[in-house]
């Protein structure tokens, strides 16, 4: 049987009075053919009916068949079909913790950080600004970040520093819940009043020791004392958190763990003993970390049996310990010996608008391009879905990371 051809404007020829097509098809299966679907028969008319029930029971009156498995409609999207939210990697791991650099530069000059011989800067016109920094928050707490962490460089020279706390804090009605800022505390003391009542929610200051002088040969700088009472100030003023960074290094810092443990005997205080991490100049070796392990033993050896475990937060840095009976508490943040990549949930935008999954990663992705180049809020936001997506179950191990090219810790931000 030949099918009748469509007619110059795209519509089927004009039924014939019968109720059937001028080449003798019914309707029905007109309309199947167009849609791309078989052909049905048409329904047998019983035989007990007159001939004149017969005659007005064409194919075009009779009652239509039961839908077929191919025309039946399409099942409700099932929860493990529906698409993945733009910040879920395909491990599952949803990241709604940002980190944003906000400056390259530093008033300090830490070994692990920068390299002895400096940085060329980015120029500050290829660095974001302030709406572009504020717009780009707003697009992750849109998809879901709550917490937002601020790094460098050090934040805290920031001239508009302040103003740019404020302005994320306008995001809270859309999502966000915590603000927190990395710093190394020299230049902080004047605007911890001023960021606290921006918004700012927590701090992270970096010691690596109480001692005046090894702080000299860690950073390069002199300010311990002045390092220590900002943290006095900040622990003072009411924040929700004061966490103070120590990255040991062996034959530095090492036989100051009990010292610093004991910073949290009268403050509610959160020290963070962090594994010696490679990146770009900061001449990591196998032979100067010190483990988790290692560190943990003696503090045992130290407090015996009042040093007590804290149970895991979700998406967790650290191993939370403390001594009983004091105020504070302290944790290990074991990158190289105890990954912790299963729990990841942090992303970070340098200063300079690249998108970074992972911190040991060497994949990055311009979001300033982006924005300058007149992209619509959509378009960053598939651009950051796909950079998640590509994301990896884990980083290399410790000697494979101190042989891959990545930037400098202060070009990427702590």
């Amino acid at each position: 049987m030949r099918l009748p051809a469509l007619a110059r404007n795209g519509r089927l020829p004009a039924l014939a009075r019968n109720g059937r097509r001028a080449c003798g098809m019914p309707s029905s299966q007109m309309r199947r053919l167009a849609a791309g679907r078989p052909t049905l028969p048409a329904p047998r008319i019983a035989r007990s009916l007159s001939s004149a029930s017969a005659a007005r029971h064409s194919a075009s009156e009779a009652p239509a068949p039961p839908l077929q498995a191919s025309e039946a409609p399409a099942p409700p999207l099932q929860a493990s079909e529906a698409p993945a939210p733009p910040l879920q990697d395909t491990f599952g791991r949803l990241h709604d913790y940002l980190r944003i650099s906000v400056t390259e530069r530093c008033n300090l000059r830490c070994q692990y950080c920068m390299p002895e011989e400096g940085i060329d800067l980015t120029r500050s016109s290829q660095l974001l600004t302030t709406p572009e920094i504020l717009r780009i928050a707003r697009i992750f707490v849109q998809q879901g970040v709550t917490k937002i962490r601020l790094t460098g460089g050090e934040p805290s020279i920031r001239k508009d520093i302040v103003e740019l706390v404020a302005g994320l804090n306008e995001l809270r009605p859309l999502g966000l819940q915590r603000i927190a800022m990395t710093t190394n505390g020299i230049a902080l003391r004047r605007k911890l009043q001023p960021l606290r009542e921006a918004g700012m929610d927590g701090l992270n200051i970096s010691l690596d020791t109480r001692d005046p002088r090894k702080f000299e040969l860690f950073t390069r700088r002199s300010g311990c004392t002045r390092v220590l009472q900002t943290i006095a100030d900040a622990s003072a003023l009411g924040f929700e958190f004061v966490k103070v960074n120590v990255v040991v290094m062996r034959g530095q810092n090492e036989d100051e763990l009990s010292s610093f443990v004991e910073m949290t005997h009268e403050d509610p205080l959160d020290v963070r003993f962090i594994e010696y991490m490679p990146f770009d100049g900061n001449k990591w070796g196998r032979q100067k970390l010190v483990s988790y392990k290692e560190m943990l033993d003696g503090l045992l050896r130290l407090y015996g049996d009042r040093l007590e475990r804290l149970p895991l937060e979700p998406n967790h840095t650290a191993k939370g310990f403390k001594i009983r009976g004091y105020r504070g508490q302290f944790g290990f943040i074991t990158s190289m010996t105890r990954s912790f990549c299963s729990e990841c949930n942090r992303v970070r935008v340098m200063a300079d608008g690249n998108l970074k999954v992972c911190l040991f990663g060497n994949a990055e992705v311009s979001l300033r391009d982006m924005l300058r180049s007149g992209a619509s809020d959509a378009q960053v936001v598939a651009t950051i879905a796909q950079a998640i997506k590509r994301k990896k179950r884990a980083h290399a191990g410790m000697d494979t990371l101190s042989q891959m090219p990545n930037r400098p810790m202060i070009k990427i931000g702590g």
